[in-house]
């Protein structure tokens, strides 16, 4: 099965930040939204993000109206929405705004448990780095939610 995805900025931060860029390789075809680049840009482009295979695509971010959200997650659901793809976000109102819209949602937790189910990683490492998600990153995420993932992995 071929997977592909658009990442908006969060999940290339997020992954970043415990050194797993490397598992948006998991996906056969990445796609990043200009406006999303520029973004991550403007912080300092990551380690890791040079050695990805990604597509960097414009988007008409102007066809998602919803306001609160910024024009890197506009532009990723814009693409999800033409292509058919999966929206990589870790922001609950795109989660909620790409799922109304019959998108396909998957946040960085679910791209660790993909680098499991391809094999990318064993179970340990995987809850490792879900674990690490919530404690040395900037991303918020309950205790239950890494709870759920790494049950995700047990049911793999």
């Amino acid at each position: 099965m071929t997977l592909a995805a658009v990442s908006d900025t969060g999940p290339l931060i997020h992954l970043a930040e415990i050194d797993s860029l490397e598992l948006l390789a998991t996906f056969d075809t990445l796609l990043v939204p200009e406006t999303v680049y520029e973004e991550v840009d403007a912080g300092g482009v990551p380690d890791g993000l040079a050695d990805l295979s990604y597509e960097l695509v414009e988007a008409d971010e102007s066809r998602v109206g919803v306001q609160e959200l910024d024009t890197g997650e506009r532009a990723a659901i814009a693409v999800a929405e033409e292509r058919g793809v999966v929206l990589l976000t870790d922001d609950l109102a795109a989660r909620e705004v790409a799922s109304d819209a019959g998108v396909e949602v998957h946040g960085s937790i679910g791209v660790i448990a993909l680098g499991h189910a391809r094999r990318s990683l064993d179970r340990d490492e995987a809850a490792s780095l879900m674990r690490a998600l919530q404690r040395e990153t900037s991303l918020f995420v309950t205790e239950a939610i890494v709870e759920q993932g790494i049950q995700m992995l047990d049911e793999q």
